[in-house]
């Protein structure tokens, strides 16, 4: 999985989805959408494996344009949201979009929708533009996809318990992480994620 992929999925989520959403419509939530993923507010836009969709249907190819570029062609004006949080992409205006291999993380947030949906009831799947991950929070438990970082290098499922646990399934410093492409299901991952954060609760 190639960093610079991740770095400018990332960044346009970050720079032209979040940002210019979070200025129109006062939220920085993204959704996974047709095959990839989009704004869930003003203004209209959906990141694909190849292109940009814009709400009226057209669609701007990625590759070979910087990210100030996407924006541009897209009629927004390209920049993070401001002052909601410390970290984000890294990414900047001048960035040329890679997208190289784009499928495999946008296949890993699709299968972690999915699963997300079938495991939380009610409770929508949030894609987050400040660490790019796609996740929910139950019971003062985290369950998401990330599209990889500092931890895994790949895209990864994770379970993180506000409160720490202990016990053998519990692998990462913020709970429990896996490749996607080790998991022979995620649902069956966050549903025994479950059982384990009730059970190894830390007395109080």
């Amino acid at each position: 999985m190639s960093n610079l992929t991740r770095r400018s999925l990332h960044g346009l989520a970050e720079l032209v989805l979040a940002g210019p959403q979070y200025r129109a419509s006062k939220t920085i939530r993204l959704r996974v959408e047709g095959g990839g993923f989009g704004t869930v507010a003003a203004p209209e836009l959906v990141v694909t494996a190849d292109s940009l969709v814009l709400g009226d249907g057209r669609r701007v190819a990625l590759a070979g344009l910087t990210l100030g570029e996407v924006a541009a062609a897209a009629g927004v004006e390209i920049g993070a949201p401001e002052g909601l949080y410390p970290d984000g992409s890294g990414a900047s205006a001048e960035d040329l979009v890679v997208v190289d291999d784009a499928a495999g993380i946008l296949d890993a947030f699709a299968a972690g929708d999915a699963a997300l949906r079938a495991f939380s009831g009610d409770v929508v799947p949030v894609l987050w533009p400040e660490h790019f991950d796609l996740g929910v929070s139950l019971d003062e438990v985290n369950y998401g996809v990330s599209a990889g970082d500092a931890t895994i290098d790949e895209p990864y499922a994770y379970v993180g318990p506000w409160e720490a646990r202990s016990g053998e399934f519990w692998n990462v410093s913020f709970g429990a992480a896996h490749p996607v492409r080790e998991l022979p299901g995620l649902l069956a991952f966050f549903e025994e994620g479950r059982r384990q954060a009730g059970s190894a609760a830390t007395p109080r």
